[in-house]
């Protein structure tokens, strides 16, 4: 079984910059994708970003043009630079590993979560 072992969270001021990584250890399978999802308080959790093992790379609208989402297979481990943080941004990240058998049936893991805090 994948387990995924995050880091980087912590407190930063508004317009400041963190990084988050993701280290995934075990067998992934070649069919998958690594992101991000995060948590507010009193909130539904929501995507924040993706990226493919084809190097293909999704956003969510309200961090596009502040947040870089990448990957190293070799390393299975996928980071989230975030700059420009708001205080909107706080929340518990969470890093996901969906992965395809060959039937397509999807299989998600998850980190344990990381928090951020930005202070305004």
């Amino acid at each position: 079984q994948v387990q995924l072992v995050e880091s980087g969270g912590g407190l930063v001021q508004s317009g400041g910059s963190l990084r988050l990584s993701c280290a995934a250890s075990g067998s992934i399978s070649g069919g998958s994708y690594m992101g991000w999802y995060r948590q507010a308080p009193g909130k539904e959790r929501e995507p924040v970003a993706a990226q493919y093992t084809d190097g293909g790379r999704n956003y969510a609208g309200f961090v596009k043009g502040r947040f870089t989402i990448s990957r190293d297979n070799a390393k299975n481990t996928v980071y989230l630079q975030m700059n420009s943080l708001k205080p909107e941004d706080t929340a518990v990240y969470y890093c996901n590993l969906r992965e395809y058998d060959d039937s397509g049936v999807a299989t998600d893991s998850w980190g344990q979560g990381t928090q951020v805090t930005v202070s305004s």
